[in-house]
């Protein structure tokens, strides 16, 4: 029977703590139940009521640890919106974090994405959907060039996203009480609705043609 979300434990807390800096392997090993139960099994709950509520978030995954501690502090996972395309979900000390990204590209999707950027339309729609996320708070990053592409002029409207070799969009979603509670599913809802457009904009402009 699968289990439902009800917010992570503030034991969660804990387990994270001990986790903090370079932990030994006695210490990874004496934490791992309790991770896997308080830190990773609230992301697979989490999830999968948010798939439950739109279909289009079906496909996630949940990551394991490995041996960098780093895994161990994070607890990551994606849903996959398309090839490259997705929602990042990491949940750590610092609270829950979201993005949206087009990234690690296939090959020819880099050069989709120029032409769609460099096109009018649907290039002025990528920068109006860019500024838009921007101004919700989100950080904007990827893959950039430190010059623009060959083939496309230097003093292009839009030379900054034509350097892109990837695009992500990202902002913690914080660290309160809610996050102990169900309501972080309306928070990740709502933060998956702020990236909707950008994301569907690359899924329709990075992906092969059928």
């Amino acid at each position: 029977m699968r289990r439902q979300f009800t917010g992570w434990p503030e034991q969660a807390m804990d387990v994270l703590w001990e986790l903090r800096g370079e932990p030994t392997h006695a210490t990874r090993e004496r934490c791992r139940a309790d991770r896997e139960r308080l830190v990773r099994q609230p992301m697979i709950d989490l999830l999968n009521e948010v798939a439950d509520t739109d279909p289009r978030y079906e496909d996630f995954s949940v990551w394991h640890y490995r041996t960098d501690s780093w895994w161990w502090q994070n607890q990551s996972a994606a849903i996959r919106l398309d090839r490259k395309v997705e929602i990042g979900l990491r949940f750590s000390l610092d609270g829950l974090r979201i993005q949206g990204a087009w990234w690690y590209p296939d090959p020819g999707q880099v050069d989709r994405f120029r032409k769609a950027v460099a096109a009018e339309g649907s290039g002025r729609e990528l920068a109006a959907l860019v500024e838009d996320v921007r101004e919700k708070g989100y950080d904007i990053s990827g893959d950039v060039m430190k010059r623009p592409p060959r083939g496309y002029p230097t003093d292009h409207s839009r030379t900054n996203l034509l350097r892109h070799r990837s695009l992500i969009a990202a902002r913690p979603l914080g660290c309160e009480e809610w996050l102990h509670t169900p309501e972080a599913v309306d928070r990740v809802l709502a933060a998956a609705a702020d990236l909707d457009a950008l994301l569907m904009w690359l899924v329709r402009h990075v992906k092969h043609a059928a």
